[in-house]
């Protein structure tokens, strides 16, 4: 994995979470900074840092083999959540895992990381979350769906430390590029393996965001990271 390197709002507190945001196919973390800004501006989420990773260059069979960022090939666009690039995604999600790890090294405790992001970049936060080998704080998908899901529960750790975690979807209800459907039935497949999953669908929102999903995201990111005055417990 060698994209260009992401992209890091610092805390402007003491640092005691992180939120790392993977974008979409196509994209890059650029694409997104302009999240954290606007909670900058409105006094929000002082003690966390956020990461906005960018993915390499690839190239991608839907864009005629031509090189975009992304974080697995994508075959087709007729059936996302059946079009699956084992290595790729399985590349990707070492790369998240060295991202968090990067983080529990600098004293941030792993259940203070929120791992999420949009499009192909929340299908691959979402597989990276289940499957992480440390307990985090929160894991959210943006118009997304489930990789590999025939062999995910494969790569579930045996103490599945994020069985417990809560996960946010949100998802436009007139979405063309990645159906609504792929995320309902994400959540629902999710739900009968033992996760919490709360979905949000957005009427007239197509593949996108809109104001009122990133209001939702807030929510949940205030519920999974409060502010601590500057005072965390290790391994917590």
């Amino acid at each position: 994995m060698s994209g260009p390197a992401a992209l890091v709002v610092p805390a402007l507190k003491k640092h005691t979470a992180t939120v790392i945001m993977a974008h979409g196919l196509g994209d890059s973390g650029a694409g997104w900074v302009g999240l954290a800004e606007n909670w900058r501006r409105r006094g929000k989420f002082e003690e966390v840092a956020f990461i906005f990773p960018n993915a390499p260059n690839i190239p991608i069979t839907v864009n005629f083999g031509m090189k975009m960022p992304g974080w697995y090939d994508i075959t087709t666009f007729d059936e996302l959540a059946q079009a699956h690039d084992e290595p790729g995604i399985l590349s990707s999600r070492n790369y998240f895992n060295t991202l968090i790890s990067g983080e529990t090294s600098k004293g941030i405790p792993s259940s203070r990381i929120v791992l999420g992001g949009f499009s192909q970049g929340g299908a691959i936060s979402l597989f990276t979350g289940l499957t992480c080998p440390q307990k985090l704080g929160g894991i959210f998908g943006l118009s997304s769906y489930l990789l590999m899901h025939t062999t995910l529960k494969t790569y579930v750790p045996k103490d599945n430390p994020n069985k417990e975690t809560p996960i946010f979807m949100g998802h436009g209800d007139v979405d063309p590029l990645v159906k609504p459907e792929w995320g309902r039935r994400t959540a629902e497949a999710l739900k009968e393996w033992g996760w919490t999953v709360d979905l949000k669908m957005y009427p007239g929102l197509a593949h996108s965001a809109d104001p009122k999903e990133i209001d939702d995201l807030e929510a949940y990111l205030m519920a999974r990271l409060p502010p601590t005055g500057g005072e965390t417990k290790a391994g917590a």
